[in-house]
């Protein structure tokens, strides 16, 4: 260095601005960050020992980042190099690592690099960077104003070790100041300066944990308010309001706070906080940000996060962001406020994320077929029965039908959960119980079709349609069970056949205010019904009770205080004797009532009436149909007596009403079922050997296999509905 650049060197560092000349020298002179140079911190301990490795400074603009580099320069017997990555590329890299191998080979020094907004660097240069960090040859010192988890090579920031710089607090913002105002060789101690305890208060506030923004503010303040008549420059309330007219608004579009706020603001939507909403707004609109890009967001957020709890706030994004479009700024920030405060007030619901889940499942499965029913009957109905089968829903009361639209292997998934938020709480309901015929028609037309692999074109036929048919029937019985219970929002049911829960949510529902008891007879009944009930809130959900073993099992379940308004089921008398009646009788209140719906099985259809007559000869179809009547009479024992069942509820002291009604149905008969009546161990062949030789069963056998295997039948049925009234 000659004699003018030492000279112009000395006239820099006398013109340097305030902030520049008042940079620390020493840990002692530093302010502020006290959790990492603290008295006895790692940091500290390590500069003051000069035994260094990588570091990483991360944190917002004036919080001292290249002041901790600079004192390490200060401190360190290591030959120091500073490049800053804004003015600096590949080849100032390779000069400096020229430079620390020529310092390691002759003179055994280490070099300290030290590389301001490292972040600056795209990829290649950082990672021209990393052989010589891996080596040694360079001790880096990054400083970085974005979190370099993202902008900076993952090898990079696990050879460095990582030091978060906060922002500054006011009290160590206003130490700043005051030494600037004292330091005479660098900062104002050789004037008269004097401020006011709320102008340093003011600085210290809108300089937001910026010591630099404070420095300059200070500087300009003082070079621009002239001495009174004692000398003195008397900074005021005022004078320093004029020099820091607006507080220093961390943010960077590319950069973390950009994300960070752009975060926060979306989360104060989401947890309906108008104000939070209002304020992070409205840092983002101060800072300069893009009006169309946070409308685009809020465009994604009333899709995502409110969605069906109110449709229309996707149509009212869209509308403010129309007219931000027509008025521009400043007048837009109206609309642009009445969105956001839109959406922040409105109810919510994430039940369109169910999309995902059906993504999730087409990823992973195999493609299914589209079931025949649902198919193209336009081109090609003829040729191979596409669309065949098809209910066509406005054809039914309400446009609606029973009918199963997933393929066969996926029915009875459900991908969409209506939430109880804004109009969605108004479709939940009917979507739900809709859902719940059609889980319960699944279960009771043929559960083994729903365990096995694929089935053929004709299969699935039946299957869309007998559940069609079947979930309307269920459907029906349930809305006449419940017709009939005449609940009331604080009343306490027991469902004493839960099975599918197809009673037990609707009960749920009509009584919001009471408490439902749901009974399940085996382990898979009870453990499906506390899988469903974790969908519910915990005060809503079902008290799940088992009867493994008959209604003795459940009687020690119930507290003696306990009363029902109503007991109701489907099939109850299943599992049940009619000696339960008596025994739950107790746990009744005084006006409380049993209504139930039970298939009677001797009422049923007959299989030999799925035979045509002219099929065997008279003789054989006579003594058939013989032998399956007599076992009803034989063992209707076995069977729900009405009669008896009546009188046990009259002996019980109930008035009691019975209602037959006549149901139909289709049955398609798979070979499971087809194995069920006619395998090794089958009791309608045992009941048949008692009328017919061998040789008979084997051609009854033949002529199931033959000609109704695979095939629908219709199965006519009775329902008894029995209101028993205390």
């Amino acid at each position: 260095m000659d004699l003018f650049d030492h000279q112009r060197e000395l006239l820099i560092d006398a013109e340097a601005p305030l902030a520049a000349r008042m940079r620390p020298r020493t840990l002692d002179e530093f302010v502020g960050q006290g959790a990492i140079v603290g008295e006895g911190r790692l940091l500290r301990r390590a500069i003051q020992a000069d035994q260094l490795s990588s570091l990483l400074f991360y944190g917002p603009p004036g919080t001292g980042k290249t002041t901790l580099a600079r004192i390490i320069a200060n401190t360190t017997e290591a030959h120091f190099i500073a490049i800053n990555a804004v003015l600096s590329g590949v080849q100032a890299i390779r000069d400096a690592i020229a430079v620390a191998q020529e310092k390691r080979g002759l003179y055994q020094q280490k070099t300290i690099l030290f590389i301001d907004e490292v972040h600056r660097f795209n990829k290649s240069q950082q990672d021209a960077l990393l052989p010589w960090v891996e080596n040694g040859t360079v001790v880096l010192i990054g400083a970085t104003t974005e979190n370099p988890y993202f902008e900076v090579n993952k090898a990079l920031v696990s050879r460095s070790r990582l030091f978060q710089l906060k922002p500054l607090q006011a009290e160590d913002l206003k130490q700043i100041a005051h030494q600037a105002l004292n330091d005479s060789g660098r900062g104002y101690g050789d004037r008269r300066v004097a401020i006011d305890d709320d102008a340093l208060d003011h600085l210290a506030n809108i300089a937001n944990g910026d010591a630099r923004t404070l420095l300059n503010a200070l500087e300009l303040s003082v070079s621009t308010t002239v001495r009174n008549d004692a000398g003195i420059i008397c900074i005021t309330l005022a004078i320093a309001e004029e020099s820091i007219q607006q507080r220093a608004v961390l943010y960077d579009k590319e950069g973390d706070a950009h994300f960070d706020i752009i975060s926060a603001f979306i989360k104060s939507l989401r947890g309906s906080d108008p104000d939070a909403a209002m304020y992070w707004l409205a840092r983002m609109v101060y800072a300069g940000e893009d009006p169309r890009f946070i409308f685009r967001r809020m465009v994604i957020f009333a899709g995502e996060d409110v969605g069906m709890a109110e449709p229309q706030a996707i149509v009212v994004v869209n509308s403010c962001a129309m007219a931000f479009d027509r008025v521009g700024m400043p007048e837009g920030r109206y609309p642009l406020a009445q969105a956001a405060l839109y959406l922040a007030t409105c109810a919510k619901s994430n039940s369109v994320m169910g999309f995902f889940d059906a993504l999730a499942v087409v990823e992973k499965e195999q493609e299914a077929e589209v079931p025949n029913p649902l198919r193209d009957n336009s081109r090609d109905q003829e040729g191979f029965g596409h669309g065949k089968g098809y209910l066509y829903p406005h054809a039914y009361r309400d446009h609606w039908v029973a009918q199963q639209y997933l393929p066969t292997a996926l029915q009875g998934q459900v991908f969409y959960q209506p939430s109880d938020q804004g109009y969605e709480l108004k479709i939940a309901t009917t979507v739900t119980r809709q859902r719940e015929a059609q889980l319960a028609a699944i279960v009771e037309v043929s559960p083994e079709q729903l365990s096995t692999g694929p089935i053929d074109r004709q299969t699935e036929q039946w299957l869309q349609r007998t559940l069609s048919r079947t979930g309307t029937n269920l459907g029906a019985v349930r809305d006449r069970i419940f017709d009939k219970a005449k609940l009331q929002r604080h009343h306490v049911v027991l469902d004493l056949n839960a099975g599918t829960g197809l009673l037990t949510w609707e009960a749920i529902r009509q009584v919001p205010e009471g408490g439902v008891y749901a009974c399940g007879d085996n382990a898979q009944t009870v453990e499906m019904l506390q899988e469903q009930a974790l969908t519910l809130p915990q005060l809503m959900q079902p008290i799940v009770l088992t009867a493994f073993n008959g209604i003795e099992d459940l009687i020690p379940q119930l507290s003696p205080e306990l009363k029902f308004n109503c007991i109701l089921g489907r099939n109850v008398f299943r599992n049940f004797s009619e000696n339960s009646i008596q025994l739950l009788t107790p746990f009744l209140e005084s006006s409380g009532r049993w209504i139930l719906a039970e298939t009677i099985p001797q009422a049923a259809q007959r299989l030999y009436s799925f035979l045509d007559r002219s099929s065997i000869s008279a003789d054989l179809y006579d003594r058939l149909s013989n032998a399956e009547e007599s076992h009803y009479q034989t063992n209707g024992a076995q069977y729900l007596d009405l009669g008896k069942l009546s009188q046990a509820f009259v002996e019980a002291g109930f008035t009691v009403t019975i209602e037959q009604v006549i149901s139909r149905t289709e049955l398609y008969i798979s070979e499971a079922l087809y194995n069920r009546w006619f395998g090794p161990n089958s009791t309608y062949i045992q009941q048949l050997c008692e009328y017919l030789d061998q040789t008979e069963i084997e051609i009854i056998r033949q002529l199931f296999l033959t000609r109704l295997l695979k095939q629908t039948v219709t199965v006519e049925g009775t329902i008894a509905y029995i209101i028993a009234i205390k």
